[in-house]
């Protein structure tokens, strides 16, 4: 794993803007083609075979949860969990998530966490990455199967909805949600599905038919949200999904929540102790002298993460999270490439492993501004 500087292309921002990449430069520079991440074949299946392993721990780790009633572990509301487990039960479709790991190309890939619900970055790790690749280096490869796979995972997905379309929805005045949820759309489309597009702020409630409806008071049958499970389920808009639970089929589904949240972290290493891709995660500091990470039960975007070393603060940002609590995972340097940070997001659509995309940073911790750098497989 090497990263290598190359020239951009002269009319980059053309090129990407007519694939319809809009956000390429919030926070200055967030597409940043000056460089790109090298890959051999070995290092791919590395990456790939861990991929699958956690995925399928994190599906142990789910039933688990679900068997032992750990709940209060997650600080979920008594009222919603028959929904979780409805859902898990009924095996109600899911689309995908993205692994975050630690990979220096070496050493064994290690998990920091599961984007399992509303995972970003995904427009630009199968379409942006893909194109400039073409451009670039045309027949050259990339560990990057996500298009087609979201194709034909949608495709197999049809027969386990309602009847009727599918509706694709997100908030307003936020263009990288936009982006991808129409891009996902798209995807449907091209598998064949019956869409629709709605903004989330605008999806009505029908009491007397106790459903949800769009603005022309249609029933809305199946509804892709890209909208996190932990923020719905505390507002006055959730209390209507319980119910309304057997007439609309949510993706990503309610069992996700707990996917999506770090306290699935201590869960996975006490039911998988020394798993050469996990780090000790425990819910208190105590199990760690010097060195952890201090993470959010529900956060976003890297806020009110805390790193010590050695008993002192070596990085820390700030939010609107932490509420729920914390958990404590065993601190493990992001690999530096050139006074870069890099995490490496590796993409499951369906239950399979399907390419990854590149974020790094000049700081220890990974926010919503850090550079996407494209990768080759050399």
């Amino acid at each position: 794993m090497r990263r290598i500087k190359c020239k951009t292309r002269d009319d980059w921002k053309k090129r990407v803007e007519e694939i319809g990449f809009g956000f390429h430069s919030m926070g200055d520079v967030y597409w940043d083609e000056t460089a790109y991440y090298s890959f051999n074949m070995s290092q791919v299946e590395v990456l790939e075979q861990a991929t699958q392993e956690l995925f399928d721990r994190c599906l142990d780790a789910v039933q688990h949860v679900i068997d032992h009633k750990l709940y209060s572990l997650f600080h979920i509301p008594e009222q919603y969990i028959p929904l979780i487990e409805q859902s898990w039960n009924d095996d109600l479709p899911s689309i995908y998530g993205r692994f975050d790991f630690a990979y220096d190309g070496v050493n064994p890939p290690k998990m920091l966490e599961f984007n399992a619900d509303t995972p970003t970055s995904l427009f630009e790790a199968s379409v942006v990455q893909w194109f400039w690749l073409e451009d670039i280096q045309r027949g050259a490869d990339q560990f990057n199967s996500i298009h087609e796979k979201l194709i034909a995972y949608w495709k197999y997905l049809k027969d386990y909805l309602h009847k009727g379309p599918l509706y694709f929805c997100c908030l307003k005045d936020n263009e990288e949600d936009l982006t991808t949820v129409e891009y996902l759309r798209d995807c449907a489309i091209q598998a064949g599905l019956e869409t629709e597009f709605i903004y989330l702020e605008d999806i009505g409630w029908d009491s007397e038919t106790q459903s949800f409806v769009d603005m022309e008071c249609r029933p809305i049958p199946n509804l892709f949200k890209l909208y996190p499970w932990e923020w719905l389920i505390n507002e006055e808009f959730g209390k209507h999904i319980l119910t309304s639970a057997t007439k609309t089929i949510w993706i990503e589904p309610a069992w996700k929540i707990l996917l999506s949240s770090k306290a699935i972290l201590p869960i996975l290493w006490k039911l998988f102790p020394d798993h050469p891709n996990l780090l000790p995660a425990y819910f208190e500091s105590t199990p760690f002298k010097y060195d952890f990470v201090k993470k959010p039960i529900y956060s976003r975007e890297g806020e009110n993460v805390t790193i010590v070393k050695m008993q002192q603060v070596l990085a820390q940002t700030y939010g609107n999270y932490g509420e729920e609590g914390y958990i404590f995972q065993q601190y493990n340097p992001l690999p530096e490439f050139e006074y870069n940070y890099t995490v490496v997001g590796s993409w499951v659509i369906g239950c399979e492993p399907a390419g990854v995309g590149i974020r790094e940073s000049k700081s220890l911790i990974t926010d919503n501004l850090s550079r996407f750098v494209p990768h080759i497989i050399s």
